[in-house]
């Protein structure tokens, strides 16, 4: 999914297909699992857990990891077929209507004075608020009705509970434990329960913090994993956010920010319901 205007180059985005809202996005500089997560769990934090979740064949989509988060939640997972883009239509749309309206006034200007977008949170920042206050209220030209209006009007999805959907985006791999008890993770080594010798377990955690590992068994909880040697503290796909290139300054008009400052007037208004659900357990 990407939308190559400017330095932040890369975006990841969820469609209803009825409403033909937005219920999840995220822009930055590489498309990969992490970046996916972050634009597909406030997603379903937000707006609820879907029956399926249609998906095309790249690589993000066909990590181990989604198949986990969506299983454990019961999503069904649907890949296009390759080579039949046609199923794709709607976020192809959503797409252009994207380059057409929102990147065009970030990264391209018509002589007036402009404004630098000079980092990736003030960009999904600008994004929010052109989604919410833009997009979603405009009648789309296929449904008749505003996005955000017939997502309302129809039936909402169950929300899943903030433990649920912790445990869901937590990432798994399976490795048999050996006959001391200890196992092996990206070059970590860790104690286990001594009964487990001989078994092959799942390991969960939270991939870029290695220390602190949960262990199940046959699907059953089976303890944590102590920390036994461990030199590496994130997975090797857990990697940061780092530009491939310096953001690049831009003119054109303000209207990203216009909208941003109207966005943020209204969220004063309002809970922040997120604040009050408390810390995630551990």
């Amino acid at each position: 999914m990407d939308c190559d205007e400017g330095a932040f180059h890369r975006i990841f985005a969820f469609v209803d297909d009825h409403s033909r809202a937005v219920t999840g996005h995220r822009w930055g500089f590489a498309e990969d699992t992490v970046r996916l997560a972050a634009a597909l769990r406030p997603a379903l934090a937000a707006r609820g857990v879907p029956s399926y979740v249609y998906v095309d064949n790249g690589s993000a989509f066909v990590d181990s990891w989604l198949m986990r988060a969506c299983a454990r939640l019961g999503i069904k997972l649907v890949h296009s077929a390759p080579g039949r883009p046609q199923g794709r239509g709607k976020i192809e749309r959503f797409f252009r209507t994207v380059n057409g309206e929102f990147t065009v006034e970030i990264a391209a200007g018509d002589g007036q004075p402009g404004r630098k977008v000079d980092s990736l949170a003030e960009m999904n920042r600008l994004f929010t608020a052109w989604v919410e206050n833009v997009y979603h209220r405009r009648v789309h030209s296929e449904t008749g009705m505003a996005p955000l209006a017939r997502w309302m009007a129809g039936a909402p999805f169950p929300v899943p509970s903030p433990g649920d959907l912790a445990d869901a985006f937590r990432w798994g791999e399976y490795r048999t434990v050996a006959k001391t008890g200890l196992v092996s993770l990206h070059g970590n080594r860790y104690q286990v329960d001594p009964s487990l010798a001989g078994r092959k377990v799942e390991l969960v955690f939270d991939p870029f913090d290695l220390s602190f590992l949960r262990v199940r068994s046959e699907g059953k909880d089976a303890g944590t994993a102590q920390p036994f040697q461990v030199s590496r503290h994130s997975h090797p796909k857990a990697r940061p956010e780092v530009p491939a290139e310096p953001p690049v300054p831009t003119t054109g008009i303000d209207s990203p920010a216009r909208v941003d400052a109207r966005h943020t007037a209204e969220l004063a208004g309002k809970v922040n319901y997120s604040a009050l659900a408390g810390p995630e357990e551990p």
